[in-house]
């Protein structure tokens, strides 16, 4: 049976029972050494994960156990194959009462499309948002309760299995880490500098760009690291083939408000990783009666409507940061300054929308967030 978790409901899912979630507590709790007047973003972890384990074609019994080091064999075939998946979303405090996790089953949903590319079993979506659901009951008090901050949990799962040799796994760990985080840029949500890079690939179609996985990130690693030294917050990616077509920052997607028409990559084109925040700016704006176009743009398009004064505004939207401003994109050393540097109507009207619902602070007449009453 769950220990320390009410339990009046038999649930199973994919044959794998809930009712024997067994819950370790950590002997001492590490929360009275987080600084959170300085959290930055990732640096800190709550006391507990969420872990399963799948062996012998199934998944096994889940648990919850104190954060703590794990042993992996030096031949771990992740550590050299990759064989990894992750996802990120969040937890806030609700200005209701209890706490708010935002569109959760769109990430169940996108991790199992990423297992499914690098053969990693899928998990139960209901296993995973249950799971989440408990750790978040049991490590609550690590909930930043300053607005703006909340609760980053990162689901990953990993090949286990020891060998040298280009094949699958036969053994996965699924497990949750939280983390109480701050803003992810240091800027906020004011605007941030962006350079478009001509000379690094992020992914290519038929690759990794629309799955979330460790080779996807670290395929940005070196054109971020460069412009950073630079002095920009972030790397606006092209198409793989002709270098031609914005695809999607390093950490964010991408869009542009081009007269009356809020223009993003559309997703067809397989390079580009569907992000929740995404969706749901595209769903707002519509509902808004804005016009709202999935399809591809030349990066010469967005610099013709910047001199032709029709690029009335560019942000990146994505779970860690929700809505980015850009307010420099630079390109062949050329700057060029959206909106006068400022953030725009629309991205602060979705990143005030955004957050309100997921601080309880504005009706959720889409059931977004799935609560969670402590």
């Amino acid at each position: 049976m769950i220990q320390g978790a009410n339990n009046n409901t038999s649930r199973v899912f994919s044959g794998v029972p809930m009712d024997n979630l067994t819950i370790r507590k950590a002997g001492t709790t590490r929360i009275h050494d987080i600084d959170y007047g300085n959290l930055g973003f990732g640096n800190y972890f709550s006391d507990h994960i969420f872990v399963v384990d799948y062996a012998n074609g199934a998944w096994g019994t889940p648990r919850i156990e104190p954060y703590a080091p794990m042993s992996l064999e030096p031949t771990n075939c992740t550590l050299h194959y990759g064989q990894t998946i992750f996802e990120g979303m969040k937890a806030f405090r609700s200005n209701k009462g209890g706490i708010n996790l935002f569109r959760p089953y769109m990430n169940a949903k996108r991790m199992n499309n990423s297992a499914e590319r690098v053969c990693i079993p899928t998990i139960d979506e209901e296993l995973f948002v249950d799971g989440i659901r408990e750790l978040i009951k049991t490590d609550h008090e690590w909930i930043p309760r300053e607005r703006g901050h909340s609760l980053y949990i990162r689901p990953l799962s990993f090949g286990m299995d020891n060998f040298l040799g280009v094949r699958a796994s036969h053994e996965y760990r699924f497990l949750v880490v939280t983390s109480p985080v701050a803003s992810y840029y240091a800027e906020g949500v004011n605007p941030v500098r962006i350079k478009v890079d001509k000379e690094h690939v992020r992914a290519v179609r038929g690759g990794l760009g629309a799955a979330k996985t460790a080779a996807n990130y670290a395929a940005s690693l070196l054109a971020g690291t460069l412009a950073k030294k630079e002095g920009f917050a972030q790397v606006l990616f092209l198409d793989g083939i002709d270098r031609t077509f914005v695809e999607e920052v390093g950490t964010m997607n991408i869009m542009f408000l081009i007269g009356d028409e809020l223009i993003t990559p559309a997703l067809e084109q397989g390079s580009i990783l569907p992000g929740i925040t995404r969706d749901s700016v595209l769903r707002l704006t519509r509902d808004w009666g804005m016009t709202v176009s999935e399809r591809p743009l030349s990066i010469d398009d967005v610099l013709q409507a910047h001199r032709d004064g029709t690029l009335k505004e560019a942000f990146g939207t994505g779970t860690a940061a929700v809505i980015s401003p850009v307010g420099e994109l630079v390109y062949n050393d050329e700057t060029f300054v959206i909106n006068d540097g400022l953030i725009g109507p629309v991205a602060q009207k979705l990143y005030d929308t955004i957050t309100g619902i997921q601080y309880g602070e504005i009706d959720d007449v889409y059931g977004w967030n799935d609560h969670i009453t402590l």
